[in-house]
C-alpha cells in the first residue's frame, strides 16, 4: 500500500492489485482495516477506532488510485462529487483485439449478487442501471504467445462506477482485458490487465482541484 497523500480530511492511496478494498474474511487483509491501523498508529486516539470514509471502490484485482475521507464532513463532499459525475477517473487497460480509435459507450447492467457478475441487458430492464464510459486506443501489438488476438492498450474514462463495468462493456464490443478470468476465460492473462491509473477530485475542504496517478503493474504493460 503507497499512500500517495494525507491531510486532515483526506488520505489518497494506490491500491496494489489483488488487495480487496473491504472484506468480511476474518483475518484478511483489506484496504479499510490497513488504512485504519495507519491512521490508529499515527495519531488516533488511544483505544478508539479512527473514522475512515470509503468514497469509491475498486475491484481486488485491479490496481489504482483511490481516496478515503478522515471525517464525515470530507465524505459528504467527495461522496456528492461522485454522485454527480464530477471526480474523473481514467483507467489503462490491455484488451484482446484491435481497438477503434475513440469510442463511447452507453449500456444498461444488471448485477447478479449471486455469480458477482454484471452483464448487459436492455433498457428499462428492473434493476438495470445506466453506464457509460470513453475510450481511446493508444497502441496495438500482435504476439501470438500473448494472445491469439492483437492486443490494445486503451486509456478509458468512466463516467459511471457500475458493478465490473470496464470488463463487461469492453467485452460486450469484442475487446475483453486481457487476464480476465470472469468474462475472458480463454486469455492467457494471468491477472487482470486494469489499473485505475488517475484520479481527478475537488479537495473537500479547499476545493482545489487535486489530480494524482500511478504506473501500472506487471508484465503486460511493460509489453507496450
Amino acid at each position: 500500500m503507497n499512500i500517495l497523500y494525507e491531510d486532515k480530511d483526506i488520505l489518497v492511496v494506490e491500491k496494489p492489485a489483488g488487495i480487496p478494498v473491504e472484506t468480511s474474511r476474518i483475518g484478511s487483509k483489506d484496504m479499510v482495516s490497513l488504512l485504519k491501523n495507519h491512521l490508529a498508529e499515527t495519531g488516533g486516539k488511544p483505544g478508539g477506532i479512527p473514522y475512515l470514509g470509503m468514497i469509491h471502490r475498486l475491484d481486488q484485482p485491479v490496481q489504482g488510485i483511490m481516496v478515503f475521507a478522515k471525517n464525515q464532513k470530507a465524505a459528504a463532499s467527495l461522496s456528492k462529487e461522485i454522485a454527480q459525475n464530477e471526480m474523473k477517473k481514467t483507467y489503462l487497460a490491455v484488451v484482446e483485439g484491435t481497438a477503434k480509435e475513440e469510442e463511447s459507450l452507453t449500456d444498461y447492467l444488471l448485477k447478479d449478487g449471486r455469480t458477482n457478475t454484471s452483464k448487459k441487458v436492455p433498457k428499462g430492464t428492473k434493476g438495470a442501471k445506466e453506464s457509460r464510459l470513453s475510450y481511446e486506443c493508444l497502441k496495438t501489438l500482435e504476439d501470438p504467445a500473448l494472445a491469439a488476438l492483437p492486443l490494445s492498450l486503451v486509456r478509458i474514462h468512466l463516467f459511471t462506477g457500475r458493478h465490473h463495468q470496464i470488463r463487461v462493456q469492453m467485452a460486450d464490443v469484442g475487446l475483453p482485458l486481457y487476464g480476465d478470468r470472469k468474462y475472458n476465460p480463454a486469455s492467457k492473462g494471468s491477472s487482470l490487465a486494469l489499473c485505475a491509473f488517475e484520479l481527478t477530485f475537488r479537495h473537500p475542504a479547499t476545493g482545489k482541484s487535486m489530480t494524482f496517478s500511478c504506473k501500472p503493474t506487471g508484465e503486460i504493460f511493460g509489453k507496450f
